[in-house]
């Protein structure tokens, strides 16, 4: 077996795995362009001679952490023929990522999961939700008289790029989008745009959506103020001819619109999303800003990861008084340790999804009540979301 990328002769072979593990077909023009746009170096594919055993794509990505960007390897596109399923090819490839991910200074790691409870083996965990509404026309949000106006059509990329960044880094774990990435993964021809610019001309709120079998196909609602969100509600609300209700997909999970509405009896239902793993601890940890505390400023911490040794074993966690941390590996087991956790249950609590009073009330942190109440203490609240697909 090798492990290596793939080249640009191998074009044919990683697109059949891909058509026949997902359940698609590329043919004609379509074929030629994904072969233009093939970029073999994100592709990892585990090899038996000249076969192509099991691929999956690495991405290069940032992500929006404590609004600040961080660099992650967004896994995409794993597969492999049935034929050899069960026998450890997808496990030596995400174990080969890791380090890739690793020694390419990508702290972070995000995958859209096929099977949660397979990919929480290695240490990727759930990282964020999102709802999805589905409101009849005759429940949309009141019109409101706003000062200013909404303009549809084609906007400005540039445009879209300023609102969806002041709104996108409110989230922990949201993309931060290249002009490309609009180009090739959010906008398209079936896509209609409209934008809510103030009194004073400011862009401060946007909307992508479709209009499909009479209703409004919402993709993207951003907003920066609440007079942005009224104004593109009412805007929306103008189709009430047209249409007979809206879907919204991709909300983030703190969103109150349903309070908002007139009657919020609607239908709403709530979905795990992408899944985050800490590619590497301690750069990870290092690179965040926590709270400062008062009186203990270190906790011994035991980090359960079998599939990335160098984050595996007892850390001892400094806290300083500006706000950063310090996590030094030192020599001991779970027996010196104050507080244990895995990876996955590590990614969760710091991404801020979840807490650790939350995760040592069910058993996924363990530890003395006032270590786990210090790390409570020490890691701020934060919100996660994700708008994307890849």
């Amino acid at each position: 077996m090798e492990i290596r990328q793939l080249h640009a002769e191998d074009f044919e072979k990683g697109l059949s795995l891909s058509e026949y593990a997902f359940q698609y077909k590329v043919s004609g023009e379509d074929r030629e362009r994904a072969r233009e746009k093939f970029k073999p170096e994100r592709i990892w594919g585990l090899f038996e001679g000249e076969v192509l055993g099991a691929e999956l794509t690495l991405l290069p990505l940032q992500t929006y952490i404590q609004g600040k960007p961080v660099s992650m390897g967004g896994i995409a596109g794993v597969a492999t023929w049935p034929e050899n399923r069960r026998q450890g090819y997808v496990a030596k490839l995400l174990t080969h990522t890791l380090q890739t991910m690793n020694e390419a200074g990508q702290t972070l790691s995000f995958l859209h999961p096929f099977l949660i409870p397979f990919y929480r083996k290695f240490g990727w965990e759930i990282y964020c939700e999102y709802k999805k509404y589905n409101i009849p026309v005759g429940k949309f949000p009141k019109k409101a008289e706003i000062q200013g106006s909404v303009k549809r059509g084609a906007a400005n990329i540039e445009v879209l790029q300023q609102l969806y960044i002041s709104f996108a880094v409110r989230y922990n774990g949201s993309l931060q989008r290249t002009e490309e990435w609009w180009k090739e993964r959010v906008l398209d021809e079936d896509t209609h745009q409209c934008v809510f610019y103030s009194q004073q001309g400011e862009p401060e709120g946007y909307v992508l959506y479709k209009i499909v079998n009479k209703e409004l196909v919402i993709d993207e609602f951003v907003y920066l103020n609440e007079e942005a969100r009224q104004g593109l509600w009412t805007f929306l609300a103008n189709h009430d001819s047209m249409i007979t209700g809206a879907s919204l997909k991709l909300v983030p999970s703190d969103d109150i619109l349903p309070y908002l509405l007139p009657d919020p009896r609607i239908t709403q239902e709530n979905y795990p999303y992408f899944m985050a793993r800490i590619v590497n601890a301690k750069a990870f940890v290092e690179n965040l800003s926590f709270h400062v505390l008062s009186g203990v400023q270190e906790r011994l911490l035991y980090i359960e990861d079998e599939h990335a040794p160098w984050n595996k074993g007892l850390w001892r966690w400094e806290a300083a008084e500006h706000g950063k941390v310090s996590l030094i590996q030192i020599p001991g087991d779970k027996t010196n340790a104050e507080l244990v956790c895995s990876i996955g249950t590590l990614t969760a609590m710091l991404m801020g999804y979840k807490r650790p009073v939350e995760m040592s009330r069910y058993g996924q942190l363990s530890g003395t009540h006032e270590a786990v109440d210090w790390l409570e203490k020490l890691i701020p609240e934060a919100e996660t979301a994700l708008f994307d697909f890849f």
